[in-house]
């Protein structure tokens, strides 16, 4: 080997680190030679006279891209030992093998140069205190980098050409195969084939895909097995493989190609990190529509895209869910403007609650309200509006109103079209001049660069425009709405989702607004064509039998405890104002509203545990502890309060104890200057 004169006995004394690596699994598996002779470089070593036990090969990087240096463990323990001063001789089979990154590659590099740490390859060994050892190995480097980009080049280039002519080979999906032609065809496996179209038909009826994997819950679903044998294998159906597969369009007939690209990030850590990013479909590279025989047509697919978005919760879509709350998802606060969720209780009555109270930003205008109340309200008003002469109307209006914004988005178009030609314009000016020219040049360079400013106007312009537009309903939507509505409204086998679609394909929201002061509850509807209208729903006041009033007055007077007052009302057979059996919390709400208070059970001198507690800056824990162990004496009346005689002198006595000082909370430090 080139270069042994620069190995000296301070090197051999170290360690010779032999590192390994391949850039794929595959080439691991397919490329044994090379393997082979990587790890005969450790003889190698030997022969430049290391001992045995002092060869260490490093070879867990196989099968790992050189790209990046944070996913390769042994690469990072190479920097480290050398370092540290531990290795003498880096030894590998080409200096490539080391890194594709330049900086990893560089680095290593100047680490060795301080550590006196020699880098072998076939070609010879370097010394990196040498300049001329350190000029031809960082050329190599380059060079490197070079010809993987020049490979990658080509090789994308011929992928991408391949690709528009439907050509190349891409993995297929489960219902999908190859025949000796190397042609895509369904896979003749008719078991894999029925459900495969299963699964769309499921799709189509519950319009999700948690609907789809309900529809498979005892039944088996196709998936491929390893890579590259190709076998099928059957288990239970995941939500993400439903997902996967709706949203695949080679199950459309179509072969599209650059679904996906490739985005590199730094993260927090420092390190490069490649993500692959979907593209939207107008952005795909290529799409070759009836390319290969389909499970649904193109149109279907589309729909299913659709579908699918309007199904995201996450990206601010409320699509219909199961419950009787006919407002889910389109019901509006009116005292802050957010959107309201429904919230069901134990006896499944539902109710609208301001998503604000969620953040503690809810204004004193932001009150719950009662599905029971207001859904009857819309759902009469939604039927009355639905009938043929309504509908008529609603067509004509939709007419109208799609014209309007047609004229108004075709208006902003125009803009842009004349700002484009005001901007081709000053660039041909621009380019007419002579550069040499530059008082002329510089003020056509600042028309162009304003004309350029111009259309970026316009184009925002007419984005905002698009965006206003709300999608309308359709004829045919509109028509099948308004079909026989009234009979399958209350049919019993229309479920409340189909309820709620039939709502929201003519109602675009509906704004609650609860008056603090009264029973009124203003019922503001948006309908997709734009008009708005008020309604006025009524709270009605269910009151608690008056003889159950009567008797937990009496009872609370002589002092007994709200659960066994709960326990006689119940015994009685008297229910809340709601039907229900008392509870302890009904007996409290009752005696609220009637204003009488439960009477304080503490004498002169008593505090209770939470009192006790907040005194000394403990936690309501330690009291409890205290009263258990006989430290503190306490008393308990028939209400069931735990009363607690604190004197001057206990108050010191408890704070003389060490428990206090490990258990005192830091704000009762704080206020009172840190000393307890």
């Amino acid at each position: 080997m080139n270069g042994e004169h620069k190995i000296c006995q301070r090197h051999r004394d170290r360690l010779a680190l032999v590192y390994l690596r391949q850039s794929t699994l595959a080439q691991v598996r397919e490329h044994a030679e090379s393997t082979m002779r990587q790890y005969a470089l450790a003889d190698a070593a030997v022969g430049l006279g290391w001992d045995r036990s002092q060869v260490v090969v490093l070879d867990g990087d196989l099968g790992l891209s050189g790209r990046n240096s944070w996913a390769r463990p042994d690469f990072k323990e190479v920097v480290a030992r050398v370092c540290q001063g531990e290795a003498g001789l880096v030894l590998v089979l080409e200096a490539s093998r080391l890194s594709r990154n330049s900086a990893d590659f560089q680095r290593l590099l100047e680490f060795c140069q301080v550590t006196d740490t020699l880098v072998a390859d076939a070609d010879g060994v370097y010394d990196l205190r040498d300049f001329n050892d350190q000029l031809l190995l960082g050329f190599k480097g380059t060079m490197s980098a070079v010809e993987l980009h020049i490979l990658a080049q080509r090789l994308q280039e011929s992928r991408k050409a391949a690709a528009r002519r439907g050509d190349l080979r891409l993995p297929l999906p489960i219902g999908y195969t190859y025949d000796a032609d190397g042609q895509v065809v369904i896979d003749p496996d008719q078991e894999v084939q029925a459900a495969v179209a299963d699964l769309f038909r499921a799709f189509e009826a519950t319009g999700s895909c948690t609907g789809v994997v309900k529809v498979f819950a005892d039944r088996r679903f196709p998936t491929h097995g390893q890579s590259w044998t190709g076998e099928t294998t059957w288990m239970r159906l995941r939500q993400s493989q439903a997902r996967a597969i709706i949203r695949n369009p080679t199950y459309a007939g179509a072969y599209v190609s650059g679904r996906t690209k490739c985005q590199r990030q730094i993260d927090p850590d420092g390190n490069i990190r490649t993500h692959i990013i979907e593209q939207p479909t107008q952005d795909w590279e290529v799409v070759i529509r009836d390319h290969h025989p389909g499970y649904i047509s193109w149109d279907t697919y589309l729909s299913n895209q659709r579908q699918l978005a309007s199904n995201r919760s996450q990206a601010g879509a409320r699509p219909p869910r199961e419950g009787s709350a006919l407002l889910q998802g389109i019901a509006l606060c009116g005292g802050c403007g957010g959107g309201m969720t429904v919230v069901y209780s134990s006896s499944g009555a539902s109710h609208y609650r301001c998503h604000s109270n969620l953040d503690q930003t809810n204004t004193p205008g932001c009150r719950s309200v009662s599905a029971a109340l207001v859904d009857p309200v819309v759902e009469r008003r939604v039927l009355e509006v639905v009938t043929p002469e309504q509908v008529a109307l609603a067509l004509a209006a939709a007419d109208e109103l799609a014209q309007r914004e047609a004229r108004a988005l075709r208006a902003f178009e125009l803009r842009l079209e004349r700002a484009r030609y005001e901007a081709s314009r000053a660039e041909r000016a621009y380019n007419l001049c002579e550069p040499e020219n530059r008082l002329v040049a510089r003020s056509l360079e600042q028309r162009w660069e304003a004309r350029l400013s111009a259309v970026a106007e316009a184009e925002t312009a007419l984005a905002e425009q698009k965006a206003k537009q709300q999608p309308l309903p359709t004829k045919a939507e509109l028509a099948n709405v308004a079909a026989d509505m009234q009979r399958l409204w209350s049919e019993p086998t229309t479920s409340p989702k189909d309820r709620k679609r039939v709502l929201r394909a003519l109602i675009r929201d509906v704004t609650l607004t609860s008056d603090p002061s009264g029973d009124e509850v203003r019922v503001g509807i948006r309908w997709r064509s734009g008009a708005n209208e008020g309604h006025t729903a009524t709270r009605t006041r269910m009151l608690t039998h008056p003889d159950a009033v009567e008797l937990i007055r009496r009872r609370k007077l002589e002092g007994m405890r709200d659960s066994d007052i709960a326990a006689e009302l119940s015994a009685l057979g008297l229910c809340t104002a709601r039907g229900h059996a008392f509870g302890r919390l009904d007996v409290r709400n009752v005696r609220a509203s009637i204003g009488l208070a439960r009477p304080s059970p503490l004498e002169p001198g008593e505090l209770t545990v939470k009192q006790v507690a907040e005194q000394l800056g403990v936690k309501p824990g330690t009291v409890y502890y205290w009263l258990r162990i006989g430290i503190l004496a306490y008393r308990q009346p028939a209400t069931g309060a735990v009363c607690i005689p604190f004197s001057p002198e206990v108050e010191a006595e408890l704070r003389a104890r060490p428990a206090v000082s490990r258990q005192v909370n830091s704000n009762y430090k704080k206020s009172h200057g840190g000393v307890v």
